[in-house]
């Protein structure tokens, strides 16, 4: 009975991450904290954030990441954004390589490593999930392809 009630506590921890909702419009975005590819500590301030943006995959990361890379640091905090990067499920092994990589871009870069904060944001393949918030309150969802777009249309 044991073994019984010790599997279900681990699937119920390893499922229910997943089973989160999606931010939809017109939501409340919860606060969050995580580290920065610097591991400097990063505590979301809705007040203080006008865009979240995350991306989901590297591929559409390291896009992202040279793109932004181009336009300085000082590109997103002009724009009150924040760039957060899914790194749930990245192997040791890829961190080893990733992390360091990401330390020599000029943005700020804050990691997704926590399977329940990524799974409420909502994403399309190949693309940065754009959120437009007003305070906590989530005002627009749009998707930007940062290997073919410029972030302007999405960050005014």
């Amino acid at each position: 009975m044991k073994i019984r009630s010790l599997l279900f506590l681990l699937l119920s921890l390893l499922v229910l991450p997943c089973l989160a909702d999606p931010y939809k419009a017109g939501e409340t975005i919860e606060v969050f904290s995580a580290k920065d590819q610097h591991q400097k500590a990063y505590t979301l301030e809705p007040k203080n954030t006008r865009y979240l943006l995350v991306s989901h995959d590297m591929e559409t990361g390291k896009a992202a990441n040279k793109v932004l890379d181009g336009l300085g640091a000082d590109y997103l905090p002009g724009k009150k954004a924040i760039y957060m990067a899914n790194i749930h499920g990245m192997p040791g092994i890829g961190r080893m390589f990733a992390l360091p990589k990401m330390r020599k871009y000029a943005h700020r870069i804050i990691l997704g490593d926590d399977a329940e904060l990524i799974a409420h944001f909502p994403q399309q393949a190949g693309k940065v999930t754009v959120l437009k918030l007003s305070g906590k309150k989530i005002v627009s969802i749009q998707y930007w392809d940062p290997a073919k777009e410029a972030p302007g249309t999405y960050l005014p």
